[in-house]
């Protein structure tokens, strides 16, 4: 009788990442409030964003829908925990909507991330993501709404 052995199976990598992943993020407001489309709250992400980068996080392309955002972001090696960085974010805006007199709750306590594996990813991604406010109604040209925008240049390669 024989006996068929399986063949050997490829060990996991120790890095799975030849370079510092990029996330793709979507978080939505409380009740999916329409919040977010507002001069102030894009001036205070957009602030948070250029000063992310002193603590390790590089903010690239990004849309800031009524009552969802969608954004990329890259974190320097163990500097950074996506999780708190996105709490940080969501607190900075809620405290620029309180400022405005905005009533809490702003946001839905969860928030959404992918890895992106590919330079074709980020690029079919962002197409996707940046059309946001074409599909909603919002604008003809995605380059015509005024939340959108690009804090650092997020090279794949």
């Amino acid at each position: 009788m024989t006996i068929q052995t399986r063949s050997p199976r490829l060990r996991r990598l120790d890095r799975t990442f030849a370079r510092v992943p990029i996330y793709y993020i979507t978080a939505c407001t409380h009740n999916r409030r329409l919040l977010l489309n507002n001069a102030d709250v894009h001036d205070t992400f957009v602030h948070f964003a250029r000063e992310a980068a002193n603590r390790g996080a590089w903010v690239g392309a990004y849309v800031l829908m009524p009552d969802h955002l969608h954004l990329f972001v890259g974190f320097d090696e163990q500097r950074m925990n996506i999780s708190s960085w996105a709490k940080s974010l969501k607190n900075t805006l809620s405290k620029a909507m309180r400022l405005q007199g905005i009533p809490s709750p702003h946001w839905q306590k969860t928030f959404l991330d992918h890895v992106l594996r590919s330079e074709e990813s980020y690029e079919s991604k962002w197409s996707y993501v940046r059309e946001n406010p074409v599909r909603g109604g919002l604008v003809k040209r995605w380059k015509d709404w005024p939340y959108v925008g690009e804090v650092h240049d997020l090279p794949f390669a």
